[in-house]
């Protein structure tokens, strides 16, 4: 009878490009990862390893499911011990929102959490999640419990965490379902540093009880603010609606580092909005959510707006006039235009000829607003700085995108199911693909949280090991209430994504507006 780690590696699908290795335990995804970063299949993008799994993306133009999938299944990972780390202290005020909940749940007085908590150091094992998130293994196995079983929507930096057998600290504040126990003032990310992240695979920690003390923060994580230069030509924000960010097509296959891709939600908008006027491709731009921007110019620009039809005033020395979408048009210096709320759709582009100039951070220029990478969303006051204009000419024809959904509208949105539709009930996946969805108000760049349907019903109520993710991904927290990943995503979870929507449809869901409905529908 084959043992637990001679059963086979089994292969499921995450989505258009992502396919999802599953192995017996922790000890063989890290070497599964290991030999596929050292030998790599055709094809392969990106390799995010995590507690029982690793998921490869890859270039569907250069390989195939069918082989690729093969070559994984033939692979047969064995466990090795990883060479041990420097040790890294964490101080902690343990105060945690669910201290005394944990204390409950294993059956042990608080003050014992802490002590098994404290004993002996855990070690890194991977990354993942955000930006400076490290996934903490080796610790008491009194310790091991569940998530919460509703997500938070806003986790304090810095909160000391545990879920199922792994600790962990949050970078910064995000959205997390891990069970809170305590505090520290230390930086997990920083991109001052040489190496950004504080603990790396290997690295042992030592968590320290320092009461009080160890909210003594040691730096901050500063983001570099590309949109706050001076600069001759520029855009002035004087409103920036409910959330603007500046986007181009983001930072591909860096997940490993914990790094979502983000950039554009819809990069089919940007793209237009960027031939209009003449950008190369992907070129940095503004999105605006829900309208409500308003820019002034600094120097004569060549300008478009793509995406969510937001009713556009131009105000100039002689008066206003009502710009057309999916047309270039000019901004001279001092001329203002403002974008109201659009009937349809959720996102707006806004690309000007030359795109926003700055450095970037890890090769973009998009604010991630989940990690924190790269500039703030827009205030006002914020001056966006241009880079020289480019010679390419402007495109003299209309370039109008796909026609965009209003709230109450259902929109069809065609689905890969798996890899987890298996931890659901037969009926629950029937429900998942027959109910509409609507779009809630608690949604944004991380993902659509979707109510109206009945919850669905897991099969399996263990706890799933934290995996990769890919954009798209329909993750289902113990709610029942599914929620789509979009551009911001962690790159790492928890939860069973039932579902990932399929590459040619992740700009249309992104385009959703709150109020708006969904029906998913599974294609091969």
């Amino acid at each position: 009878m084959a043992t637990e780690a001679e059963a086979p590696v089994r292969v499921l699908r995450a989505g258009s490009d992502g396919l999802l290795v599953e192995v017996a335990d922790l000890d063989e995804a890290l070497a599964l990862f290991a030999a596929l970063r050292e030998d790599p299949p055709a094809g392969v993008r990106e390799l995010v390893p995590a507690a029982r799994t690793v998921l490869v993306r890859f270039d569907p133009a250069l390989t195939t499911v069918g082989e690729l999938a093969e070559d994984l299944a033939g692979r047969r990972p064995r466990g090795t011990s990883a060479a041990e780390g420097p040790l890294v202290e964490v101080p902690v005020c343990y105060d945690g929102a669910d201290l005394e909940e944990v204390a409950r749940l294993v059956g042990l007085a608080p003050a014992e959490v802490v002590r098994r908590h404290t004993a002996s150091p855990w070690t890194v094992a991977f990354t993942g999640f955000a930006p400076g998130f490290a996934y903490l293994a080796g610790g008491d196995p009194a310790l091991d419990v569940p998530r919460r079983s509703e997500p938070r929507t806003s986790i304090p930096a810095g909160s000391v965490g545990l879920a199922g057998p792994f600790s962990g600290v949050y970078p910064r504040a995000s959205p997390g379902g891990w069970q809170l126990v305590g505090r520290t003032g230390l930086t997990m990310w920083d991109l001052r540093r040489d190496e950004p992240a504080l603990l790396a695979p290997g690295t042992r920690v030592r968590f320290v009880d320092a009461g009080v003390d160890a909210l003594v923060a040691s730096g901050s994580a500063a983001r570099p603010d590309t949109a706050g230069v001076v600069a001759t030509r520029a855009l002035e924000v004087l409103a920036p609606g409910a959330l603007s960010v500046v986007v181009d097509l983001g930072r591909p296959d860096r997940a490993t580092q914990g790094v979502a891709r983000s950039g554009a939600v819809d990069r089919g908008a940007l793209l237009r909005a960027d031939r209009l006027v003449g950008n190369p491709a992907g070129a940095a731009g503004l999105e605006v959510a829900g309208g409500g921007l308003q820019v002034r110019a600094r120097g004569d620009l060549v300008v478009a707006v793509t995406g969510a039809p937001a009713p556009l005033t131009r105000l100039t020395a002689a008066g206003e006039d009502e710009p057309a979408h999916d047309l270039p048009f000019a901004l001279d210096d001092g001329d203002e235009l403002q974008l109201g709320t659009p009937a349809r759709g959720m996102l707006t582009y806004l690309a000007v000829r030359g795109g926003v100039a700055g450095d970037g951070v890890l090769g973009s220029l998009s604010g991630d607003v989940l990690s924190g990478v790269g500039p703030p969303p827009l205030r006002a006051g914020t001056v966006v700085a241009l880079a020289d204009a480019y010679a390419a000419s402007v495109a003299g024809a209309p370039e109008p995108g796909p026609p965009l959904p209003a709230p109450g509208e259902v929109v069809v949105v065609d689905v890969l199911l798996g890899p987890r539709d298996d931890w659901f009930t037969a009926e629950a996946v029937a429900a998942f693909l027959a109910d509409d969805w609507t779009v809630t108000p608690r949604s944004n760049r991380v993902g659509l949280r979707l109510d109206g349907g009945r919850p669905l019903e897991r099969a399996r109520t263990d706890e799933l090991p934290s995996e990769g993710t890919v954009p798209g991904s329909v993750q289902v927290p113990p709610n029942g209430r599914p929620v789509v990943f979009t551009a911001d995503h962690p790159v790492t979870g928890g939860y069973p994504v039932v579902a990932c929507v399929a590459r040619h449809h992740l700009d249309r869901v992104g385009q959703v507006p709150v109020g708006g409905r969904i029906r998913f529908r599974a294609v091969p």
